[in-house]
């Protein structure tokens, strides 16, 4: 395909910013847009040596840089996308590699190119994340609890929270593992929990009449194989960099076996049921209690999410999500389009203002998280 990387580059950023949508869907049915998809593959894989796990677990960020900061941030040139998609990928064993990738936009003949996702500065502070009235609803019963969509969220022994996307892989808040610099402590031996009855008699037992009935719900716990974290993370202090790629996938080392939650692309807030986004998450003021809350997005960037959910330190790697038709399959589908990320004061117009922050599923990161997940390009043509 004719072009420079850098024109075909920006090309797409156009695309993308200006409507990389198929507009097909009636006013009344909000319906999973189409999208122009590139594709992320890596390129070479370096060894590093083992890391130190000393950072303290954070499990909220706060970064300054409010909307019209990160929209007055230029756009990536093609080799900083490249950089920023680029990984790191931690194992059990305590081994480590650095990959680079390249990106591409397919044609008809095929091509290279690519799309953006800016990073921004910033250094802040912040303590309530709660607006008002505490709209959040904690969820009890295992009928609802184990029971789609709410039983894919699952909560990290580093205290955040992450959603399940696929058999045996699990997105969450890049961190909740990481600090920007070094990897948390306790990230070599990650675990995800979920939670499930614990039984007054130890069993699933004896007769209709008599069988034991769950007393409260209990963690149960399977280790993480590997993570991946992008490099636009990892480059420097997450705080100086913005919350653009805070965003982690962990592989488990055996299949959940529960229902799992597709990501998808992030549509414009406009094209959103309501203007609407819906998460769950481990808030650490209600311990033991998966949390639920939905509110209205109030501004957006390319990269993130601006809303005031009502949120606390432990929702942070929640997946969020909405509920839109899916025009190919004929029926409404839950995908998760983000990541709650952390808490921003910003300044509007000379007087702060907080909100809580969402990374988005972009085409690039999703063309990423993808690959990570399935691992050939050709099953990440739709988001």
């Amino acid at each position: 395909m004719a072009g420079s990387p850098g024109l075909l580059f920006l090309l797409f950023l156009l695309l993308c910013a200006v409507g990389q949508v198929s507009p097909y869907s009636a006013p009344w049915k909000p319906t999973w847009p189409a999208y122009r998809l590139p594709v992320v593959l890596p390129q070479s894989t370096l060894n590093l040596a083992k890391p130190d796990f000393e950072a303290e677990a954070k499990l909220e960020v706060s970064s300054s840089c409010g909307p019209q900061c990160h929209k007055g941030t230029p756009l990536p040139t093609y080799e900083e996308a490249k950089q920023y998609l680029s990984y790191e990928t931690l194992y059990a064993n305590g081994s480590r590699t650095e990959t680079q990738v390249g990106i591409y936009i397919l044609s008809s003949s095929g091509g290279g190119a690519q799309q953006r996702d800016s990073g921004s500065s910033g250094k802040s502070r912040r303590k309530r994340q709660i607006y008002g009235y505490d709209s959040r609803f904690s969820i009890f019963g295992k009928d609802f609890l184990l029971n789609y969509p709410f039983s894919t969220s699952v909560k990290l022994s580093t205290g955040c929270t992450g959603t399940l996307v696929a058999e045996k892989h699990v997105l969450t808040a890049a961190h909740c593992i990481h600090d920007g610099k070094t990897y948390v402590k306790g990230t070599q031996k990650l675990r995800v929990g979920f939670l499930k009855p614990k039984f007054k008699d130890g069993g699933r037992g004896a007769n209709d009449s008599t069988s034991a009935m769950p007393e409260k719900m209990k963690f149960q716990w399977i280790r993480v194989k590997r993570t991946h974290v992008p490099k636009g993370w990892i480059k420097g202090n997450a705080n100086d960099i913005g919350m653009d790629y805070d965003y982690a996938l962990l592989e488990l080392k055996k299949p959940h076996k529960r229902k799992f939650m597709k990501i998808g692309v992030s549509p414009p807030a406009k094209q959103l049921p309501g203007g609407r986004i819906h998460f769950s998450g481990y808030d650490n003021d209600r311990p033991g209690n998966l949390v639920y809350r939905f509110c209205d997005v109030k501004d957006e960037t390319y990269d993130l999410l601006y809303q005031q959910c009502d949120a606390q330190p432990g929702a942070s790697g929640s997946g969020v999500y909405v509920r839109m038709w899916k025009r190919q399959q004929q029926k409404w589908e839950r995908k998760i389009i983000g990541i709650f990320s952390g808490h921003q004061w910003v300044d509007m117009n000379g007087s702060p203002q907080d909100f809580n922050v969402a990374v988005r599923i972009t085409p690039l990161k999703y063309a990423q998280i993808c690959y990570w997940i399935k691992g050939n390009y050709l099953d990440c043509r739709e988001g």
